[in-house]
């Protein structure tokens, strides 16, 4: 079947539509290196043939969305491994042709949204995580920009803007985006009710609130309990369609860049964030296929929209 042919900001305003999960989780238990501060980026240069059959693997699952493989892919941070502009480019190309081709090979029509992930992403020091960098929104817009082209060029369905720690970082992509006019949606990581950086939700939210290519709001790579508030602050401040892809409850350690897991899994209450307004659900880190599949089953069918909790198996 081919690529979705239709916007998926119409699809938002009929149904619910599920997003993939974590793609370095899944890199990794396909055998794949993820040592080093390229992290997938290293999988995207040197396996590219693990890129899509990652993927394959969330699109067989039911995934309806694929996130590309270019969460940390920077142009400074792969200048500092020997990949000069013109390699780092074709990469960023690479990620969405990977993920274009995984869902061209779906039985049922997928989009391909290409990862733009936070400043503090190339870093690989957990800044994502903090999101305070010392830089100006007008320096931020200038890092963002030239790999928001180069991504837009390779003809993705929508980009991802994912993991914003702060509203200023949101700010800088949000004029970016303005220039370009291409649809994405918007998701900051937050913790204890507040960005990463701090700052309130209401404020973070109402920045891209009536921004008219944002398709989508919401949080992502945080933690599961802290969606639902989240979801209650930004349905405040917008009629846009919500979005939630959160973490399984575990906590990255950067500093040893190892993740310690709960022993009790964390709540997934799906049916509580699809009645708050949540119409993009799925994933991030250390959820895989099989969960993405359970979910699948939450977020399709009347009976699991309508369950007060639960989590995908």
């Amino acid at each position: 079947m081919p690529r979705a042919s239709g916007p998926l900001a119409e699809a938002l305003a009929r149904r619910t539509v599920l997003l993939d999960g974590g793609l370095s989780n899944q890199l990794a238990a396909q055998g794949c290196d993820l040592s080093g501060d390229l992290w997938s980026g290293r999988v995207l240069a040197e396996r590219p043939d693990q890129v899509e059959a990652a993927h394959t693997a969330y699109a067989r699952a039911g995934a309806e969305v694929l996130i590309t493989a270019s969460y940390q892919v920077g142009y400074e941070a792969f200048a500092a491994h020997g990949h000069d502009r013109a390699a780092t480019t074709a990469l960023l190309h690479r990620s969405v042709a990977l993920a274009a081709r995984a869902a061209g090979a779906a039985d049922h029509e997928v989009w391909v949204a290409a990862s733009v992930g936070p400043y503090g992403a190339v870093l690989a020091d957990g800044s994502e995580y903090r999101g305070r960098y010392g830089l100006s929104v007008r320096e931020l817009a200038a890092f963002h920009r030239p790999r928001i082209e180069a991504l837009l060029d390779a003809g993705p369905d929508v980009l991802a803007v994912e993991t914003l720690p702060d509203p200023d970082e949101a700010e800088a992509v949000l004029g970016v985006l303005a220039e370009t006019g291409a649809p994405a949606w918007l998701s900051y990581t937050v913790a204890d009710g507040r960005t990463r950086s701090g700052a309130p939700l209401p404020e973070a939210f109402a920045l891209a609130a009536q921004a008219p290519g944002i398709i989508a709001l919401g949080v992502n790579c945080c933690d599961p309990a802290e969606v639902l508030p989240a979801l209650e602050a930004a349905a405040a401040a917008t009629r846009k369609p919500l979005l939630a892809y959160p973490n399984d409850g575990s906590v990255w350690d950067a500093a040893t860049r190892t993740w310690h897991t709960p022993q009790t899994p964390a709540p997934w209450p799906t049916g509580a964030w699809h009645r708050a307004g949540a119409r993009l659900i799925g994933g991030c880190c250390r959820i895989g296929p099989a969960r993405i599949a359970a979910l699948a089953t939450a977020v399709h069918t009347p009976e699991g929209r309508a369950a007060p909790g639960g989590e995908p198996a």
